[in-house]
Protein backbone atom coordinates (compact mmCIF):
# COMPACT_ATOMS: atom_id res chain seq x y z
CA UNK A 1 0.00 0.00 0.00
CA UNK A 2 2.60 2.41 0.54
CA UNK A 3 4.12 1.82 -2.69
CA UNK A 4 0.79 2.99 -4.35
CA UNK A 5 0.71 5.66 -2.00
CA UNK A 6 3.95 7.34 -2.92
CA UNK A 7 2.94 6.58 -6.71
CA UNK A 8 -0.28 8.27 -6.98
CA UNK A 9 1.31 11.28 -4.84
CA UNK A 10 4.25 11.79 -7.65
CA UNK A 11 1.61 11.29 -10.38
CA UNK A 12 -0.76 13.81 -8.62
CA UNK A 13 2.47 16.09 -8.25
CA UNK A 14 4.00 15.63 -11.65
CA UNK A 15 0.63 16.32 -13.75
CA UNK A 16 0.81 19.89 -11.75
CA UNK A 17 4.14 20.74 -12.47
CA UNK A 18 3.49 18.99 -16.25
CA UNK A 19 0.08 21.05 -17.23
CA UNK A 20 1.67 24.66 -16.86
CA UNK A 21 4.21 23.62 -19.92
CA UNK A 22 1.03 21.95 -21.30
CA UNK A 23 2.15 18.63 -21.30
CA UNK A 24 0.68 15.50 -19.00
CA UNK A 25 2.39 13.37 -16.39
CA UNK A 26 3.26 10.63 -19.38
CA UNK A 27 3.77 12.91 -21.80
CA UNK A 28 6.67 14.40 -19.94
CA UNK A 29 7.95 10.82 -18.88
CA UNK A 30 8.07 9.77 -22.82
CA UNK A 31 9.81 13.02 -23.66
CA UNK A 32 12.52 12.80 -21.07
CA UNK A 33 13.17 9.16 -21.85
CA UNK A 34 14.83 10.87 -25.33
CA UNK A 35 16.15 13.59 -24.35
CA UNK A 36 19.41 12.45 -24.29
CA UNK A 37 19.20 10.37 -27.50
CA UNK A 38 16.38 8.73 -29.75
CA UNK A 39 15.00 5.90 -28.96
CA UNK A 40 12.63 3.47 -30.31
CA UNK A 41 9.10 3.10 -28.59
CA UNK A 42 10.31 -0.62 -27.30
CA UNK A 43 13.80 1.02 -25.52
CA UNK A 44 11.54 3.64 -23.85
CA UNK A 45 9.37 1.20 -22.59
CA UNK A 46 12.15 -0.94 -21.12
CA UNK A 47 13.96 2.66 -19.34
CA UNK A 48 10.81 3.32 -17.94
CA UNK A 49 8.92 0.21 -17.14
CA UNK A 50 5.80 1.09 -19.35
CA UNK A 51 4.16 -1.19 -21.52
CA UNK A 52 5.04 -0.87 -25.40
CA UNK A 53 1.51 -0.72 -25.76
CA UNK A 54 1.05 2.54 -23.46
CA UNK A 55 4.68 4.22 -24.77
CA UNK A 56 3.35 3.79 -28.42
CA UNK A 57 0.18 5.58 -27.42
CA UNK A 58 1.83 9.16 -26.01
CA UNK A 59 4.60 8.97 -29.14
CA UNK A 60 1.58 9.07 -31.24
CA UNK A 61 0.11 12.03 -29.49
CA UNK A 62 3.58 13.74 -29.08
CA UNK A 63 4.16 13.39 -33.35
CA UNK A 64 0.44 14.29 -33.42
CA UNK A 65 1.12 17.63 -30.91
CA UNK A 66 4.58 18.08 -32.57
CA UNK A 67 6.82 17.55 -29.35
CA UNK A 68 8.63 15.07 -30.82
CA UNK A 69 9.22 13.40 -34.43
CA UNK A 70 9.63 9.55 -35.56
CA UNK A 71 12.90 9.59 -37.25
CA UNK A 72 14.84 6.23 -39.30
CA UNK A 73 16.57 4.03 -37.65
CA UNK A 74 19.74 2.65 -38.88
CA UNK A 75 19.44 -0.89 -36.58
CA UNK A 76 15.73 -1.43 -37.42
CA UNK A 77 13.73 -0.23 -40.79
CA UNK A 78 9.93 -0.58 -39.21
CA UNK A 79 11.24 0.77 -35.25
CA UNK A 80 11.60 4.02 -35.46
CA UNK A 81 13.17 6.27 -33.26
CA UNK A 82 11.24 9.12 -31.38
CA UNK A 83 12.91 12.33 -30.78
CA UNK A 84 11.93 15.40 -29.80
CA UNK A 85 11.13 18.66 -31.12
CA UNK A 86 12.49 22.03 -30.09
CA UNK A 87 9.00 22.81 -28.61
CA UNK A 88 8.78 19.27 -26.73
CA UNK A 89 12.25 20.40 -25.32
CA UNK A 90 11.05 23.82 -24.70
CA UNK A 91 7.97 22.09 -22.74
CA UNK A 92 10.06 19.52 -20.88
CA UNK A 93 12.53 23.08 -19.87
CA UNK A 94 9.53 24.62 -18.37
CA UNK A 95 9.40 22.39 -15.78
CA UNK A 96 12.16 22.02 -15.03
CA UNK A 97 12.12 25.08 -12.38
CA UNK A 98 9.20 23.01 -10.40
CA UNK A 99 11.01 20.29 -10.65
CA UNK A 100 13.99 21.17 -9.23
CA UNK A 101 12.35 23.27 -6.50
CA UNK A 102 10.51 20.03 -5.61
CA UNK A 103 13.58 18.00 -5.30
CA UNK A 104 15.41 20.67 -3.00
CA UNK A 105 12.20 21.01 -0.47
CA UNK A 106 12.29 16.82 -0.70
CA UNK A 107 16.16 16.98 0.31
CA UNK A 108 15.69 20.00 3.02
CA UNK A 109 13.04 17.02 4.57
CA UNK A 110 14.93 13.99 4.13
CA UNK A 111 18.72 15.34 4.50
CA UNK A 112 21.25 14.53 2.01
CA UNK A 113 21.95 10.81 3.70
CA UNK A 114 18.21 10.26 3.65
CA UNK A 115 18.41 11.75 0.23
CA UNK A 116 20.58 9.45 -0.88
CA UNK A 117 19.40 6.52 0.96
CA UNK A 118 15.95 6.59 -0.55
CA UNK A 119 17.34 6.98 -4.20
CA UNK A 120 19.44 3.85 -2.96
CA UNK A 121 16.87 1.62 -2.08
CA UNK A 122 14.40 2.38 -5.02
CA UNK A 123 17.36 1.17 -7.47
CA UNK A 124 17.12 -1.71 -4.92
CA UNK A 125 13.95 -2.12 -5.03
CA UNK A 126 13.23 -1.80 -8.87
CA UNK A 127 16.66 -4.50 -9.45
CA UNK A 128 14.47 -6.76 -7.43
CA UNK A 129 11.45 -6.26 -8.69
CA UNK A 130 12.71 -7.04 -12.55
CA UNK A 131 14.93 -10.23 -11.37
CA UNK A 132 11.73 -11.71 -9.14
CA UNK A 133 8.85 -10.53 -12.61
CA UNK A 134 11.09 -12.03 -15.25
CA UNK A 135 10.04 -15.45 -14.37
Amino acid sequence: MTVFRVHGRFLEVSEGLARPAGLTAAWWQVLGAVLREPLPVAGIARAMGMTRQGVQRVADLLVEKELAEYRPNPAHKRAKLLAPTDEGRAAVARIRPGHRELAERLAGELGVDGWRDCLESLRRLSAAMERVTEA
